[in-house]
């Protein structure tokens, strides 16, 4: 009876901080493996000499360009400025995809109207739209955050509207059958079963974002910005301060995806229970 008692009370005993510490340093060795065989194949190419070397340097000059550039100050205005564009863009993209597609999914009338438009303009290159965006709204500023709107709102519409298109009728109803008003059922069920598609059109619209703002600064002749920096270094073929670029903006990305969304999904549907984190 003994042993039983001391068995239970083992299995029910919380992990020791040894057997955490060990999982921890396997979840980092699992995500560092990736980057690790990347980064040895990049070097093996950069040392076989497949590219002339000013084309293609090593990680430790793309590394030590990466800090140069920080240390002085250069790098991180160019980021700054660049991530201003980017949530100016990003943000009105948000507000009107979501109010867009959420209109659509539970209007039919507001879906006949903005479904052809969204289905012919979707497609079409984000770049395509530039020289009409730098025609009617001048250079600068104001026309790239405007574009980077208009381009990254395609997919938060398409993904809002399929969402709530995919909230049951069965929880529609249930609500309704026990008095929940239209303003009660779009807070606490359209909403909610529409909010995994809607977090998954904003991470592609944000991956839309970056894409066309990357090209549109050049474009635009805005005097500072990742985008800029890339292309200029490319005139001069310094291909490591382009590196540096990329890499910073694959470091803004991956600050956004871990510190903004999947707090964002771990707050509400994973804790409702809607998707496993």
């Amino acid at each position: 009876m003994q042993d039983a008692v001391t068995t239970i009370e083992v299995a029910g005993a919380p992990q020791r901080p040894a057997s955490v510490g060990r999982e921890r340093w396997r979840g980092i060795a699992r995500n560092a493996f990736p980057f690790a065989v990347v980064g040895t194949l990049w070097e093996i190419v950069a040392w076989a000499g497949v590219f002339p070397h000013r084309l293609f340097p090593t990680l430790e000059e793309v590394a030590l360009s990466f800090y140069q550039l920080t240390v002085s100050g250069i790098l991180p205005h160019h980021a700054i400025e660049t991530v201003i564009r980017l949530l100016s863009g990003f943000t009105l993209a948000a507000v009107f995809g979501v109010t867009i597609g959420v209109l659509m999914g539970r209007s039919r009338r507001a879906e006949d109207i903005f479904l052809p438009l969204v289905s012919i303009c979707a497609p079409i290159p984000g770049l395509a739209y530039a020289p009409l965006f730098l025609l009617w709204f001048g250079l600068g500023n104001f026309s790239a955050v405007l574009l980077v709107g208009f381009v990254a709102a395609f997919p938060i519409i398409f993904n809002s509207w399929t969402g709530v298109k995919a909230v049951k009728e069965i929880w529609v109803r249930s609500a309704q059958s026990m008095g929940a008003d239209d303003r009660r059922l779009f807070s606490h069920v359209i909403l909610p079963g529409a909010l995994p598609y809607i977090l998954t059109g904003l991470r592609l619209g944000l991956a839309q974002a970056w894409r066309i703002l990357v090209a549109v600064e050049m474009l635009a002749a805005v005097p500072w910005g990742l985008g800029w920096l890339i292309f200029g270094a490319r005139e001069f073929l310094n291909t490591d301060v382009m590196m540096a670029g990329i890499a910073m903006i694959g470091i803004i990305g991956l600050t956004l995806e871990k510190f903004v969304f999947e707090k964002i999904e771990h707050y509400t549907v994973v804790r409702w229970g809607m998707i496993t984190s």
